[in-house]
C-alpha cells in the first residue's frame, strides 16, 4: 500500500526513526517532537529505507527531510485513509473460510474496520469535523464499499490462501543499507513460486508511467530475494479505482538494478543528512503538500536543522564522523 498519493503508514516504524510521518503534534524541548500519544521522539538520522520514503526523496529531498528528520505533522487525507480502510477490510476477509469470502461479507466489514481505525487514530475524525449530519462520511464509506466490491471482479478470494498478509519485511544489504516495508499479500504456489500482491485504491497509471508504479514492487522483490534467496515469480498491482491489474515477472538483473539504484539513493540521503543540504524539487505534486509554509519555494522557512552538520570542507570520515554512523 505504499503510495504517497493514497497510502498511510501502517503500524510499525517503516523507517526506523520513531514512528510514521504525520503523527507529531508539537515541538518539545531540545528539538524533539511529541507524537499524538504523548511520547517524545528525538529527531535522528535516517536508519533505513522503505518504498514510501525512497519515493519521497526522489520526488523532493526537502519533503523527505520534513517527514523523516523533522517529523512535521501532516493533516489526515480522506483518500489515504480510505486506502487504509480498504486494505484492512481485504486483510480481514481472509480470516473467514474460503466459501464465506463474498462481496456482501466484505462490504459488511467496512463500518467495523472504520470504527477500529478511528479508535486507534482519533485524529482521523478531523476529516469529518465539518460534517455534522454525517452526509460526507456516509458517501466516503459508500465509496470504500464500492472499491472493496470491485476487487471481486479482479480476484477470486475463494480460490486464494495467502501465505502472508500485511507482512513486515526487513533485510540488510551487504553495504549495510537496511530495507524495510509492509507487503499487502504474499501468495505461495504448491510449487514454491512466490507472488507479491499490492492493492491500490487509485487508478492504474498510463503505460509510460508503469515503471514508476512497479518500483515499490521491485523493492519488495529485492527484500524477499535477499531474505529468502528466492526471486518472486510475479509482482501484481491490483488497482481498485479503475479495475485494472498490472503484473510483472522480475528477473535477477531487474533486482540487481534496483539494488544499485537504492544504494545511490542512500548515498545521496547520507550526504544530505551530513551537510543539511535538502533542496526542494518543485513539481505539480507541490499543490498537495502539507509543508508549503516551511518550503522556500512558497516563501516559507524550514525549521532549524536538528542534526549535527559536517563543517564545510571536512571529509565524511574525518572530524566528528558521519551523521549516519
Amino acid at each position: 500500500m505504499e503510495s504517497s498519493s493514497e497510502g498511510v503508514a501502517r503500524s510499525g516504524d517503516e523507517d526506523g526513526v520513531g514512528g510514521p510521518p504525520g503523527v507529531a503534534a508539537g515541538e518539545t524541548a531540545a528539538g524533539s517532537v511529541r507524537a499524538a500519544g504523548g511520547k517524545a521522539v528525538v529527531p535522528a538520522a535516517p536508519a533505513s529505507l522503505s518504498p514510501s520514503r525512497a519515493g519521497d526523496f526522489m520526488q523532493c529531498p526537502l519533503l523527505y527531510r520534513f517527514r523523516v528528520i523533522d517529523r512535521l505533522p501532516e493533516k489526515p487525507s480522506a483518500a489515504a485513509t480510505r486506502g487504509t480502510l480498504v486494505h484492512a477490510v481485504l486483510e480481514r476477509l481472509f480470516d473467514a473460510p474460503a466459501a464465506e469470502r463474498t462481496a456482501p461479507r466484505a462490504r459488511s466489514l467496512v463500518p467495523g474496520q472504520w470504527d477500529r481505525l478511528r479508535e486507534s487514530r482519533p485524529e482521523l475524525m478531523e476529516l469529518f469535523a465539518d460534517d455534522p449530519e454525517g452526509e460526507r462520511l456516509a458517501g466516503w464509506l459508500a465509496e470504500a464499499e464500492r472499491l472493496v466490491e470491485r476487487w471481486f471482479t479482479l480476484e477470486d478470494p475463494t480460490r486464494l490462501e495467502p501465505a502472508e498478509r500485511e507482512l513486515f519485511v526487513e533485510t540488510e544489504l551487504e553495504s549495510g543499507l537496511r530495507l524495510r516495508g509492509i507487503i499487502d499479500r504474499v501468495d505461495v504456489a504448491p510449487t514454491g513460486e512466490v507472488r507479491i500482491v499490492d492493492y491500490k485504491t487509485g487508478k492504474a497509471p498510463r503505460p509510460e508511467y508503469a515503471e514508476g508504479a512497479l518500483f515499490q514492487m521491485k523493492f519488495y522483490a529485492l527484500v524477499v530475494w535477499r531474505l529468502k534467496n528466492v526471486i518472486p515469480r510475479r509482482l501484481q498491482l491490483v488497482y481498485l479505482g479503475s479495475g485494472d491489474v498490472l503484473t510483472y515477472d522480475p528477473v535477477r538483473a531487474d533486482l540487481e538494478g534496483v539494488e544499485r539504484k537504492l544504494l545511490a539513493l542512500w548515498e545521496a540521503i547520507r550526504l544530505a543528512t551530513e551537510t543539511g543540504d535538502w533542496r526542494p524539487r518543485p513539481t505539480k505534486l507541490c499543490g498537495w503538500c502539507d509543508h508549503q509554509a516551511h518550503c522556500p519555494e512558497f516563501g516559507g522557512t524550514p525549521p532549524p536543522y536538528p542534526l549535527p552538520v559536517r563543517p564545510a570542507g571536512a571529509s565524511a570520515d574525518g572530524g566528528g564522523g558521519s551523521a549516519l554512523a
